[in-house]
């Protein structure tokens, strides 16, 4: 068999293995490839795929998609809403083909979730030499394209011989199931010896299984860290997405409940609780709740699980103002453990760590003053949500409005999906999340046109899910609604997976929010003194040559989704435009499974601010400048960075 044959027939084998609860679960890891074909692998892994299905149908699936980048985004959707199990594969062509995945794989490893590229190379036996879209460097021949790969991989190997594919993948399988290590794997396949034969061991294509490493933690780290906790007078959780992967929501809640340490969690980490559960102070950091960041501001022991401490989690380093404030850091990566110089790292699986400080906090419990306070902060905040969602501003609407009504109209187990621009912010601290797969925003790349082909492989994930119910005998018929909630600008960088919903028929709802411009970087750029610059869609005034003050453009784009085959409802602008839009939301959502993609569009006002966190991102501002505005900003950011704090332990 060729080189493709095998790599095809091979991902087919391959299972992952994982225990939670007394209950095993084996899923297939690489339930299907996507590709886009040209000459670097039309005759290699696009043969083998024709190959197969035309032979066997179910043994490798095969995905249309409309853009590489995109096709890696569904591909990453998938990965999360199946906490890691499950991923799909990317096949493309050498030169563009390959680089349109640089920023997907950087966006995978960003977030810890697993993703298998497979770009073509140009050959190695350099027969035909140069090829078209070869990269030439005159130092090094022997660099090519997918050689910017390599800082943005978890894993990344070339097969330059066919002999080489055994251990190649062997080892990026390892690094793809691995909890501390995953990301991005990417193995480079040169064209020639894709389509070359060889002779492939029984072995290699047998079977095999993965398992999902879950270490437990050390006894004596367990010890320490109960002692730590027991002297703690104002504790505060930080969960995480490592939370959700680990499947630690039960023993999280557990641990709060039995100690009454409050729980703030970051983007990844959304779900970890219901947002109504008394010990849930919702969102901390940059974008959190008011509730979360006195609380943090206070803590003299946070006690991070499975956080990365983003820079908008600790709001740039000055959340945590106890100047005895220290870190205990539960985490399966070593890199995340030792952050902010704990005295007290664990490495260990989110789940079997708290199980054990369960075990050994037996009779510890905060003091009433703190469980008083955050009930009287949750109060607080949850009137100013309220308050946000149902100001009822005319005839645009205040983007916290139409949050509010998609939260309402979207059922407990729908999934919310983002990535960039303002609504991550306000949905992080505004969100009502009641299923732990309820919220899926992409934040730790925040990869402006991830919204809508993560969203698609989300939905695509909820449809395998509920077929697998099924057929265990449950309620499988009941698949989760996907909701994507997307700005125009993040629409306008990557839309075009909505033809592949098309093809397929998928049912995704896109709530499209148009504010004519870039409204997270606007208001962002109004902070820091540079009054919105380049931020307004506008046509362009040449005698200024700027964009800031010209007419609105006449981009329609309800009628250009329309255009790709999607279902348009049009939410004109009036006093009722948040009723009508929930009314139009329950109506997608009433649409059958195989009916396609609906879109919502939906105007908005953009100079209308979601409530303030009352905390601080690190963004610098000109030290010297002509423009008053960025004087006076410079004059706030000296003032705030007076309060950023080293935590080196």
């Amino acid at each position: 068999m060729t080189v493709a044959q095998a790599v095809v027939e091979y991902l087919s084998q391959q299972y992952t293995v994982d225990t939670v609860g007394g209950v095993d679960y084996r899923e297939r890891l690489i339930p299907g490839t996507f590709g886009i074909f040209g000459h670097g692998n039309v005759a290699g892994v696009g043969q083998a795929l024709k190959q197969y299905q035309q032979q066997d149908p179910a043994l490798m699936p095969y995905y249309q998609g409309r853009n590489e980048q995109a096709q890696v985004h569904q591909a990453v959707g998938y990965a999360r809403h199946t906490r890691r199990r499950q991923t799909f594969a990317i096949s493309t062509s050498i030169g563009p083909g390959s680089s349109n995945l640089l920023t997907g794989a950087a966006l995978a490893t960003a977030n810890r979730l697993p993703v298998l590229l497979l770009p073509s190379d140009t050959f190695a036996t350099r027969a035909a030499d140069p090829v078209l879209q070869q990269l030439e460097q005159p130092y090094a021949y022997d660099i090519t394209v997918n050689d910017a790969f390599r800082p943005l991989s978890k894993f990344f190997d070339r097969v330059n011989r066919p002999e080489q594919l055994f251990s190649a993948f062997h080892h990026g399988l390892r690094v793809l199931t691995d909890p501390a290590e995953t990301g991005a794997v990417t193995i480079s396949l040169p064209q020639d010896v894709q389509a070359e034969a060889l002779d492939v061991p029984v072995e290699f294509l047998a079977e095999r299984e993965w398992r999902i490493r879950r270490p437990d933690a050390d006894d004596e780290d367990i010890a320490r860290a109960a002692a730590l906790i027991r002297a703690a007078k104002r504790p505060l959780i930080i969960a995480g997405g490592g939370v959700l992967y680990a499947y630690a929501n039960e023993e999280l809640a557990k641990f709060a409940e039995l100690t009454g340490i409050p729980v703030g969690n970051t983007q990844a980490g959304v779900g970890v609780l219901p947002w109504d559960h008394r010990l849930s102070l919702g969102a901390v950091g940059s974008t959190g709740t008011t509730v979360a960041n006195a609380i943090a501001a206070e803590a003299d022991l946070i006690i991070g699980i499975g956080t990365r401490y983003e820079d908008f989690t600790t709001a740039s380093r000055t959340a945590f103002q106890n100047p005895d404030v220290k870190f205990v850091n539960i985490n399966v990566a070593p890199i995340d453990a030792y952050k902010h110089g704990t005295p007290l790292p664990i490495v260990a699986d989110a789940r079997k760590a708290l199980a054990k400080l369960n075990a050994a906090l037996g009779g510890y419990r905060v003091g009433a003053d703190l469980e008083q306070k955050i009930a009287a902060g949750k109060k607080r905040w949850n009137a100013t949500v309220d308050e946000a969602f149902d100001t009822r501003s005319t005839p645009l609407p205040a983007q916290n409005e139409i949050i509010g009504a998609t939260n309402r109209a979207m059922d407990a187990r729908d999934v919310v999906v983002c990535a960039a621009g303002s609504l991550p912010g306000d949905l992080h601290k505004m969100w009502r999340v009641q299923d732990p797969f309820g919220y899926h925003v992409e934040y730790a790349y925040s990869c402006m046109g991830y919204e809508i082909p993560g969203g698609l492989g989300v939905k695509r994930a909820a449809i395998a899910e509920a077929a697998r119910t099924t057929a265990a005998g449950g309620p499988g018929d009941q698949v989760r609604d996907v909701v994507v909630m997307v700005g125009d600008g993040s629409y306008l960088m990557m839309h075009t997976e909505l033809v592949t919903a098309v093809a397929e028929r998928i049912k995704l709802i896109v709530v499209l929010i148009q504010n004519h411009g870039y409204a997270s970087i606007g208001s962002l750029s109004e902070s820091l003194g540079s009054q919105r610059f380049g931020t307004r869609y506008r046509t362009l005034n040449e005698e200024q040559h700027s964009f800031d003050d010209g007419g609105t453009l006449p981009v329609d784009l309800a009628l250009n989704a329309e255009s790709l085959g999607v279902k348009v409802i049009r939410i004109e602008p009036g006093e009722k435009v948040i009723a009508e839009l929930e009314q139009a939301i329950r109506d997608a959502k009433a649409a059958p499974e195989n009916s396609g993609p609906v879109l919502i569009h939906v105007e908005s006002d953009p100079l209308l601010d979601a409530p303030s966190s009352e905390a601080w991102w690190d963004v610098p501002v000109s030290q010297v400048s002509e423009l008053d505005s960025t004087k006076q900003a410079f004059q706030t950011y000296v003032d705030h960075k007076s309060r950023q704090r080293k935590l080196l332990g």
